[in-house]
């Protein structure tokens, strides 16, 4: 008799095999920067100024290049509405592990290539869940995440990014945890605006 596969282990399979697949887009994308890199780009190339710092268009996606770091967006900041909220600087995250709870495969990638598959930013990113007693104390109400029993339990002690589909749009911060919330359709624009605001890309706060 076949083994009745459960709605969650048919969600757990579903997940490993969108980040199998942006695996192998980030394979693709990484290379097709290093092209970009020793061409020199194209005289034609797409770039874009934004509050001092130079991104330019490759291969749909936006590149930047600051102090030896090349960060790769699916969005440019003109593109992605400003959203509240000031959030601790990439300084946060030098050398620290990094772990992720995430609704959206690309919001993951989006962090994965950024913080740690390109340029080694944090020590290590690991799948976890967040305790269950932990509360967004800024937004007054209780995160539930649907877990993996296997994955490692956490608190804000430690450097936590929280994707989670809601129909909130909001970007907020509980210690060192990171709650990124929005309608599904556009969690990678509001990951890459937590993004460009740790790299201070747009201007807020220092907390």
């Amino acid at each position: 008799m076949r083994k009745i596969i459960s709605k969650h282990e048919e969600g757990r399979k579903r997940k490993r095999n969108q980040l199998i697949v942006g695996g192998v887009l980030i394979f693709i994308m990484f290379f097709s920067v290093l092209g970009y890199s020793f061409r020199g780009g194209d005289e034609n190339t797409k770039k874009i100024n934004y509050n001092g710092f130079e991104f330019i268009n490759q291969n749909d996606f936006w590149i930047l290049n600051t102090e030896n770091f090349y960060f790769v967006f699916k969005n440019n900041p003109k593109q992605v509405e400003e959203i509240g909220g000031d959030l601790e600087y990439l300084e946060n995250y030098y050398d620290k592990p990094l772990y992720i709870y995430s609704e959206n495969s690309e919001s993951e990638i989006e962090i994965y290539r950024n913080l740690f598959y390109q340029n080694q930013i944090v020590q290590r990113m690991q799948s976890a869940c967040l305790d269950e007693n932990i509360t967004n104390t800024t937004l007054g109400e209780r995160i539930v995440l649907e877990c993996d029993e296997n994955l490692p339990i956490k608190n804000c002690e430690d450097n936590f990014i929280i994707i989670k589909e809601d129909n909130n749009t909001k970007i907020t911060q509980n210690k060192n945890c990171v709650f990124i919330f929005g309608q599904q359709e556009n969690l990678t624009k509001i990951t890459d605006e937590f993004l460009f605001k740790i790299l201070g890309i747009r201007e807020q706060q220092v907390l």
